[in-house]
């Protein structure tokens, strides 16, 4: 009774707020991702009917996976996984051999043999969640604060992590062990995986099709987009994993509106355990700042992929172009969620409740009852590096970024040390590779007017960037010059041999203030992160795990009802169908982002077209919880989780299951186009009668 009687706790703390604050909490605001390490057993068995055991949460576990970025599932006794389609498309553009599109064309394997290794690609199970915060903590108590009491929590998961690998570890099989730090590192657990190297692909639709309507209608529904694909896990003699905890396949009874589905995934970071100062930072400063990254970023990729005249380098163009929409289209919902004062009310709310809880008992309030002013001090000296941020804040970024200043960048490190980093800076300099021309000139054009608009036109750093040219001749000229894009030439860089390098003496002249920039943010995320463990120390002393911790890529279980919602005046059903899709298809045409792949343009015969294709519910569901599968209180498979509605954008705030809503590709669906579509009769059997 022990969550129950938590979870009551922290509805009536939250309601006891000051007279003239008239907003009330919800008393899920803080979300429903639970944790299998305090597993909400008597919460699901009280509030759907069944007996959620830790049997059943076992089963849950084990046939649950997660792969990079992404979740996924065992669907069979044969090693059979499913997950998104957008989870493996940089795998299937990978393998595509000469003449190949398999993006375009998607990929069926008729036989075993047929089915193809997809590189880099892993699948973890987990094996066993553990709370191991007693002893990580209690080292760090003991130790002085600072990086001495850092380092003894290093050491404690350390050890823990090697206990618990000798504990699981099993001849032959690859078992590893993950410390995941929860409510803000308050609290430790440790993860333990085994681990699937041997991942190949079976089935993959055609981008188009898993992606139909692109941006147009990403996080949206009504949606249409059959985003799914099959691989298979394989052992060490080459031949399928026995996997005798899998989701039975779904597809021949679905759900129906009403029914519970328990999404089963990773989701990644969110931040709704942080405060209200940190949340007014986000929404003045970091968010508006990382638009203005992506969406410039993003259109410059889009007008390279259009001018690329090299089928390759479009594709992979394409992968990235989608890889960062997925980043930058959420966050005008989530800035609108910033903005919303219901919402900034609520999680008020939630934080003034919180802190009355702390004053009112005397030994919480010596420990915890400074921190929420220092958070917010802390802010506002954020605040103060506003410009800085804006011209370096994304200067060196691995991805969509000028390689030629990230490798200027990385070899004035290796020079200048600190010498305890220079091992690490020389790694990352030998990972810089260099890209197409074009693209390097519009990324490197776009960092240069960044730096310029930041610190104004007759600034220094301004004429360093452009020397009175416009950001595309600068790039041009600085491209031309320079040496340093390309992997001998960054090399010789970091040996200090090209200091005359335009490109050297560029970031020569910035680095000072781009030291100084990196140090202070350094600086105020020590400290913040040390705030946040004390403030989530409370909040656990207080609530317990009643208040699930935020969302960190560790594996979560979030339940929800199949539900439709009001929107723009009307109403949308919990479900679309195949109808739809043409639907979509013949209203906008081929020439659309609705373009059906060839093979669909025409019904197969045998398709039924009032199959369920998408699906919605109340799931508390984040980026990471793609290709999480859905399941029924029976452990049946009968959804794959792959994106949110525009109102469920502000999750990273806030949970509000009454107008935000997880998407789901319905495994109806996948089975009719698995059998009319594709042919894949092969795995329609096994999925539906464990066969091979």
């Amino acid at each position: 009774m022990r969550l129950i009687r938590a979870l009551a706790l922290a509805a009536l703390t939250a309601s006891v707020l000051p007279a003239q604050n008239a907003v009330t909490p919800g008393r899920f605001d803080l979300g429903k991702m639970w944790t299998f390490e305090y597993a909400p057993s008597e919460y699901f068995s009280t509030t759907y009917g069944f007996k959620a055991d830790s049997a059943w949460f076992a089963r849950a576990r084990l046939a649950a996976l997660r792969i990079p970025g992404c979740s996924a599932a065992f669907v069979s006794q044969n090693g059979l996984i499913i997950t998104n389609h957008h989870c493996v498309r940089g795998s299937v553009n990978a393998i595509s051999r000469p003449g190949e599109h398999l993006l375009d064309s998607g990929f069926v394997a008729a036989t075993l043999a047929d089915e193809r290794r997809l590189p880099s690609m892993v699948a973890d199970q987990l094996l066993a969640a553990i709370d191991i915060s007693n002893e990580v903590n209690k080292a760090g108590d003991a130790a002085a604060e600072g990086t001495a009491r850092d380092a003894a929590r290093r050491a404690a998961s350390t050890a823990a992590q090697a206990r618990l690998q000798a504990q699981y570890a099993t001849p032959g099989d690859s078992v590893w062990v993950q410390v995941v730090g929860l409510y803000n590192g308050a609290r430790s657990s440790a993860y333990v995986f085994k681990r699937y190297t041997d991942i190949r692909l079976v089935v993959a639709a055609e981008l188009g099709v898993a992606n139909l309507g692109g941006d147009w209608d990403n996080f949206t529904f009504p949606r249409y987009a059959l985003d799914f694909a099959v691989m298979r896990a394989y052992s060490a003699d080459g031949k399928p994993v026995s996997s005798p905890a899998y989701f039975a396949w779904g597809g021949e009874t679905g759900t129906k509106p009403g029914d519970v589905v328990f999404v089963i995934g990773n989701p990644g970071a969110t931040r709704r355990l942080t405060t209200i100062s940190q949340l007014e930072y986000q929404r003045d400063v970091a968010l508006p700042f990382t638009e203005h990254f992506l969406s410039s970023h993003l259109a410059a990729l889009k007008a390279f992929r259009d001018a690329s005249k090299d089928e390759r380098e479009r594709s992979a163009a394409m992968v990235t172009m989608l890889n960062l929409s997925n980043r930058w289209k959420p966050i005008g919902g989530r800035l609108d969620g910033l903005r919303d004062d219901n919402i900034m009310g609520r999680r008020t709310a939630i934080e003034r409740g919180l802190i009355d809880a702390i004053q009112a008992r005397p030994e919480l309030k010596v420990r915890y009852g400074k921190l929420f002013d220092r958070m917010a001090e802390l802010q506002r000296q954020r605040v103060k590096s506003r410009t800085a941020l804006t011209a370096f804040g994304q200067l060196v970024s691995p991805v969509a970024s000028s390689t030629t200043l990230q490798a200027a960048y990385l070899a004035w490190r290796v020079q200048r040390g600190p010498a305890d980093s220079v091992a690490g800076f020389r790694q990352r300099l030998a990972r810089v590779q260099s890209q197409a021309r074009d693209l390097e000139r519009r990324y490197l054009a776009l960092s240069l007017e960044d730096i310029a608009t930041a610190y104004g036109a007759n600034h220094e750093f301004a004429r360093a960037a452009l020397g009175g040219k416009t950001p595309q001749d600068a790039a041009d000229a600085m491209l031309a010059a320079t040496a340093v894009n390309d992997t001998a030439g960054a090399r010789r860089a970091a040996t200090g041999e090209l200091a005359s390098d335009p490109a050297m003496q560029f970031v020569n002249a910035i680095m000072p203030s781009v030291l100084a920039f990196e140090a202070g943010q350094t600086r105020i995320d020590v400290e913040e992160a040390a705030l946040s463990a004390q403030i989530g120390r409370a909040r656990f002393e207080l609530f317990g795990p009643a208040i699930p911790p935020d969302g960190s890529s560790s594996p979560r279980i979030a339940d929800g009802v199949v539900q439709g919602y009001e929107y723009n005046g009307t109403l949308a059903a919990p479900f679309t169908t195949f109808y739809g899709m043409y639907d979509r298809n013949r209203s906008h045409g081929q020439a659309s982002d609705w373009e059906l792949p060839h093979r669909w343009r025409v019904p197969p015969m045998g398709l039924d077209l009032g199959t369920p294709l998408n699906f919605v519910s109340t799931a508390d569901s984040y980026g990471g919880n793609s290709g999480s599968p859905a399941v029924t209180k029976d452990l049946r498979i009968v959804g794959l989780n792959f994106d949110r509605n525009i109102n469920a954008l502000v999750r990273d705030y806030i949970y509000l299951p009454e107008r935000g809503r997880n998407v789901m590709v319905d495994v109806r669906a996948i089975q009719e186009a698995l059998a009319y579509v594709y042919r894949a009769d092969r795995v329609v059997r096994e999925l539906t009668t464990g066969r091979q």
